[in-house]
């Protein structure tokens, strides 16, 4: 996002030691008129910038990504924004990347939006509506996933609209206020701790005993990925929220159920790459969409759950998975290699299960192939995994 930013003539400074990000704002405009844009196989990067780009008039820009990225939905944003006047020509495939769109600014009016295959969809919408230059009404049609982040982009868009609400909702129509644009009354924003990055340390304790606490990490978060904690606490964890974060322990026998994960759906392949350590099957539903996602996330993670010789059973919109330990810990025997399909969630939900001493030994057991795919939102976290092992074992 920051490169893409950059292209299109924006200022923007980043300070990783303070992990602070400074971009000068320019009142809704995109400063440069054309643009050739690579957002690699990051979804998020992809559609909030392609609706963002509609905001200039006269513009022509080309996007493209990684042969994953290619291959994910973007048909229903793309229909959105052809109602604006937005012009595609697509080089490969219909409705997917690489394709050149062509501008004609934001007027306003009824936009009818399909965000059926991700929330990302409507949220891109939603946030350029503001911007238009007279009043939008944005009418859902169906259903989205993973509603609670359409939630947390209505609440930013109310932080940046001087703390009052953008949106006049009524169900699934959202019908802007005001059309002056956004501004803050302050200059810093504090971006809350990754609760989805947070999900993978929260369930250690499955495979590992004992506890976790993680600081700063707050029940009301605007981030619908806390209620993993839920889940959690289903399995038979001890979770709870204290004055300084989240805190979450194993203490008894812990027990595999059916769960819904549409509303939590980026999360999943952390209870599923756990089921194994469970009693009794664990059922993951609700996650059809995420086949269209880094990669066909359920297949995957049915996929690498089989090598370590487990029962998994999967359909559309779910997975089930019967637990074997002693199937676990014959194949760790052998040692077990996984695959990460260059799915950041893969490598880390893997790489919690592989903390779990499985063979009683302490011995490494469990290989992640392209570990660094992690990278593309948590570039440390096989380091950060190390550092709470080696402080797990120093005298307290």
């Amino acid at each position: 996002m920051v490169e893409a930013l950059t292209s299109l003539g924006f200022t923007v400074n980043t300070d990783k030691q303070t992990a602070r990000i400074t971009v000068k704002g320019e009142s809704g405009r995109i400063p440069n008129q054309s643009g050739d844009l690579f957002v690699g196989n990051a979804g998020t990067v992809a559609r909030f910038l392609t609706a963002a780009l509609c905001l200039r008039w006269g513009g022509k820009y080309r996007l493209d990504g990684t042969e994953a990225m290619r291959e994910r939905p973007m048909q229903g944003l793309i229909d959105s924004l052809k109602q604006l006047g937005a012009r595609f020509a697509f080089e490969k495939k219909d409705g997917h990347f690489p394709f050149v769109i062509e501008t004609q600014g934001i007027k306003g009016g009824t936009w009818a939006v399909d965000a059926t295959a991700s929330s990302q969809i409507l949220s891109a919408m939603l946030m350029v509506a503001p911007l238009a230059e007279e009043t939008v009404e944005v009418v859902l049609q169906n259903n989205t996933v993973s509603k609670p982040f359409v939630e947390m982009t209505l609440n930013m868009c109310d932080h940046f609209s001087g703390g009052n609400a953008a949106f006049n909702i009524n169900g699934d129509n959202y019908k802007t206020i005001s059309n002056k644009g956004y501004s803050s009354s302050s200059e810093n924003y504090q971006v809350e701790p990754d609760a989805t990055a947070a999900s993978y340390f929260l369930a250690l304790p499955i495979a590992t005993g004992g506890n976790c606490s993680l600081k700063g990490f707050k029940k009301d978060s605007i981030q619908g990925d806390v209620g993993f904690i839920e889940v959690l606490k289903e399995t038979g964890i001890h979770a709870d929220f204290t004055s300084e974060g989240a805190y979450t322990e194993a203490q008894t026998e812990l027990e595999g159920k059916h769960f819904d994960f549409n509303d939590i759906s980026d999360t999943f392949l952390t209870l599923a790459a756990l089921a194994p350590l469970l009693k009794g099957n664990t059922t993951i539903s609700g996650i059809a969409h995420t086949r269209k996602q880094e990669t066909d996330r359920v297949s995957a993670m049915a996929n690498e759950i089989r090598k370590l010789g487990q029962e998994v059973l999967e359909d559309d919109d779910s997975i089930t998975i019967t637990p074997s330990l002693e199937n676990l810990r014959r194949k760790a025997l052998e040692g077990v290699c996984i695959d990460t399909y260059h799915d950041h969630r893969v490598a880390m939900s893997f790489g919690i299960l592989g903390s779990a001493d499985v063979l009683g030994n302490g011995q490494p057991w469990l290989t992640v192939r392209d570990p660094m795919c992690c990278a593309k939102t948590f570039p440390n976290f096989f380091e950060e995994l190390e550092r709470i092992r080696l402080l797990s074992l120093a005298p307290q």
